[in-house]
């Protein structure tokens, strides 16, 4: 079987180097050693000023949006994975969609501003498969009109725009470590800032808004990451450049055997890739769905990310159709991707998609 991607496990050996750091020191939560070893080495190759770790991704973003006090509406993407959403409705929040751009598959900025109103407090957008969106340009309105910007990166990781982290836009930047991420730390995320007030909230957000053994400063929660999961991060990070190769050379394989027959994402010229996905467009939902079952039917096992577009869920009161999002989401397919598919596989996967294209 060919899952659509598989976790990066790491050295046993190494690991358990790290459980009996855990097992000699006695710290197993509450920012202990390993934890605080994991914010700072990935701050230096992230390279940026204020990251906090967290126990998973969608936390990120919900401390994300109550350090900053939000409110009312916000305007997001239609095209992402649930968690963009349902963190906004959980919060009390409004999401408003804005339609996406059919290249680049982010949100497109020419559509925000006339979503903006009265009470609009931020904009999330989303570097969509770790695309970077048009940050100078979203940041820039949000300042012209007072709002906050908090960017949903958990595919960014690592990725570059214009030779800085693309996590230093915005206010606030989220990353998620789950399992099948690109780097992983089995369950986790990081709140990112450069804003010193904002990361001291968000410390105080993650453990009660506890400042003392007698002192509590305000409403928080417990969103703390533990010392085994920093201990599987401290081993995967140190294989990124292992991991970040690999996965480059399944993407170009693929690229070079399917970029004539089926669409892929437009990414942004001033930014880098972390190849963590491999996202191809269909014409439309038959096709996808006629493909994904030839796929299917060989034990390879694609996934539809995003799919439904989420101006659609249940829950959600949108005030107009997203139609460009709801086409991709209908027409997207995210083909096997992980360190160790090997060539044999991939070609399986190939073979299988293109003839089911040409006879069709």
């Amino acid at each position: 079987m060919i899952p659509v991607t598989r976790s990066y496990l790491p050295d046993i050996k190494k690991l358990k180097s790290y459980i009996d750091r855990i097992y000699e020191s006695g710290y197993l939560t509450n920012r202990g050693p390993l934890v605080q070893e994991l914010e700072e080495r990935l701050r230096s190759y992230l390279g940026v000023k204020h990251l906090i770790l967290v126990a998973n991704g969608s936390l990120a973003l919900q401390l994300a949006y109550k350090a900053l006090n939000l409110q009312g509406e916000v305007i997001t993407t239609p095209f992402s994975f649930a968690a963009t959403t349902s963190t906004l409705v959980w919060e009390g929040l409004k999401p408003v969609f804005a339609d996406i751009d059919p290249q680049t598959f982010n949100l497109n900025p020419k559509n925000i501003e006339a979503l903006i109103t009265p009470q609009t407090s931020a904009i999330v957008p989303v570097h969509v498969f770790g695309n970077p969106c048009e940050v100078e340009t979203i940041d820039a309105m949000a300042q012209k009109h007072g709002l906050k910007v908090v960017y949903d990166a958990a595919h960014a990781f690592g990725v570059q725009y214009k030779e800085k982290s693309v996590l230093t836009h915005g206010d606030i930047s989220t990353l998620s470590f789950h399992a099948t991420k690109l780097f992983h730390t089995i369950e986790g995320g990081a709140v990112i800032t450069s804003d010193d007030e904002l990361a001291r909230k968000v410390r105080l957000l993650i453990n009660f808004g506890i400042t003392g053994p007698t002192s509590i400063e305000g409403l928080g929660t417990n969103a703390k990451m533990n010392e085994f999961e920093a201990a599987m991060g401290l081993c995967v990070l140190d294989d990124m450049e292992k991991i970040v190769q690999g996965r480059k050379e399944v993407w170009e394989r693929y690229e070079k055997a399917l970029n004539d027959k089926i669409g892929f994402q437009k990414f942004n010229p001033h930014g880098t890739r972390n190849y963590a996905y491999v996202p191809v467009l269909f014409k439309d939902e038959a096709e996808l769905l006629r493909v994904q079952k030839a796929l299917n039917e060989e034990d390879i096992f694609p996934r539809r990310y995003f799919y439904p577009s989420l101006d659609t869920l249940a829950y959600i009161d949108s005030l107009w159709p997203c139609k460009i999002s709801k086409h991709i989401a209908e027409s997207i397919l995210c083909l096997p991707q992980f360190l160790d598919l090997n060539c044999f596989d991939q070609n399986k996967i190939i073979s299988t998609l293109v003839d089911c294209i040409v006879y069709k």
